[in-house]
């Protein structure tokens, strides 16, 4: 049966006030499976109002009381496990193993955001003036606008919401058009059922068409005072933009174009089981996927030839299929794309080792590509589908120029059995994130999560999610009179 979903607005299901209503598509049988409310600028000026409302009673809530229902929506969450999941890949294509990992980490998200609430909220200053105590305090912000992405909906839904809440913030939360429910009205469920007041946490979902639109809406009003967007390079600089236009700062997780780097050195075995995770895991299509593993002369032949035959073994298709591993992708043009991809590559010299038929619907098979050339779109573009190149290096050094040309900086891995030789070479990749010993999907969520160049600024996780999503205030205290020279 066909869901019927609304916006939620001031703790009410409302419909938008345009009374439009989108498809949301399951992006294996290319069925409907619900329908949501389609907001607009308008809706999102309500949503504002309503997190304005609520602010100042959210924000002068007891610690402890905040802290108590982070705990409880991890909780609801996690007793909720497989709806989530049944949802997510429903909604999104996702096998039930990443549906139900997004839960787990979502639900430890709520509980690091709950330690938070208590940590320490400021520091003593040491200062010059006889007879006054200087102090620097973090408090809440304002308004959070949040944009929410489809790849990872239940993680990256809480993600955005989470630190903000533990800080004191109230939310307007927009997910995207593809994962509406996941990534953004399921997460309020939760976070109502334990107990969130009304208005602190806002959801407006759009049609593609409007979201444009709500974004403007939701960053040039002068009460939403920090944005907090994961999603594309592309739509990231807009999102960027416009906040920098109103002066409001911003924090952007945005694409990625990985590289797994595979020394001399490394144990086969473990290089090839962990670049086809990297590449593989849902589809291809995180942020954080190997879309690149540079491998050095004297391993990479036999690197690439286990790898494409591990890719040539691993099923994709129906995703409510226990045995699938591969799912689709989120549309048939986002695996057209993918697949043109290839054909590209090929035709400018590069060779297929495992995949590359043309797509079936929206499911694309695993796929390994030999021989590409620094010129090629597959090797510039973030890939976003069960895809990975294979380049050969010479040494370290070759290696991280590769890894490094690329105008993106989120994440990396390199595989060697000599930590200290992978530390250096970690050292020198210009990324916000690198993993020795292990390939670049992973996510801790007390860790500092983010990039460099295109692929953003600021940093979601533990304490620095806490910090972008508050303002730092200077106040002294002078216990005696200052003598003023005039």
């Amino acid at each position: 049966m066909t869901q019927e979903r609304e916006l939620f607005i001031g703790g009410e299901h409302v419909p938008a006030l345009s009374g439009e209503r989108m498809p949301d598509w399951d992006p294996y049988s290319g069925e409907t499976m619900a329908t949501v409310a389609a907001g607009g600028p308008k809706d999102a000026a309500c949503a504002v109002d309503a997190a304005a409302a609520a602010f100042g009673p959210w924000a002068s809530t007891a610690p402890a009381a905040r802290r108590r229902l982070l705990l409880a929506a991890a909780e609801g969450l996690e007793a909720r496990a497989k709806e989530a999941a049944d949802l997510m890949t429903a909604e999104t294509g996702a096998i039930g193993p990443w549906g139900h990992f997004n839960v787990a980490l979502a639900a430890e998200m709520f509980r690091e955001a709950a330690s938070l609430v208590t940590a320490p909220a400021g520091e003593v200053l040491s200062t010059s003036v006889p007879g006054a105590l200087s102090v620097a305090l973090r408090q809440p912000a304002g308004v959070v606008a949040a944009f929410s992405p489809w790849n990872a909906p239940i993680i990256l839904g809480v993600r955005a919401v989470a630190a903000p809440l533990a800080a004191g913030n109230t939310v307007v939360l927009k997910p995207s058009e593809h994962a509406p429910i996941t990534a953004g009205l399921f997460i309020a469920e939760v976070l109502a059922d334990a107990g969130l007041p009304a208005g602190v946490l806002n959801v407006v979902t759009s049609q593609p068409k409007d979201a444009p639109g709500v974004a403007e809406a939701l960053i040039s009003d002068e009460r939403v005072r920090r944005v907090s967007f994961t999603g594309s390079t592309r739509v990231g600089r807009t999102i960027g933009e416009l906040a920098a236009r109103h002066l409001t700062p911003a924090v952007l997780e945005l694409g990625g174009k990985n590289a797994l780097v595979v020394l001399e050195d490394a144990d086969l075995d473990y290089a090839v089981n962990a670049a086809a995770f990297g590449a593989y895991m849902n589809s291809g299509q995180i942020c954080m996927s190997a879309d690149r593993v540079i491998a050095q002369r004297a391993v990479a032949g036999e690197l690439a030839e286990r790898l494409a035959a591990k890719a040539a073994k691993l099923p994709a298709g129906d995703p409510r299929d226990p045995g699938t591993l591969i799912g689709p992708l989120i549309t048939p043009g986002a695996a057209q794309r993918v697949g043109e991809l290839v054909e590209e590559a090929v035709r400018e010299g590069a060779k297929v080792l495992a995949g590359g038929a043309p797509p079936e619907r929206s499911v694309l098979q695993a796929c390994v590509v030999t021989g590409v050339a620094p010129g090629m779109r597959i090797e510039k573009e973030e890939i976003f589908g069960p895809v990975c190149t294979v380049t050969t290096v010479e040494d370290d050094e070759e290696a991280v120029k590769v890894a490094n040309s690329t105008s993106y900086g989120l994440t990396a891995g390199v595989v060697t059995e000599d930590l200290r030789r992978g530390f250096a070479v970690a050292q020198k990749l210009r990324t916000g994130i690198v993993h020795v010993n292990d390939q670049p999907v992973d996510d801790e969520p007390q860790a500092p999560f983010g990039g460099t160049g295109d692929s953003g600024y600021g940093r979601f996780g533990g304490r620095a999610g806490i910090e972008a999503f508050s303002e730092t205030r200077w106040v002294t205290l002078q216990s005696s009179h200052r003598a003023f020279p005039f």
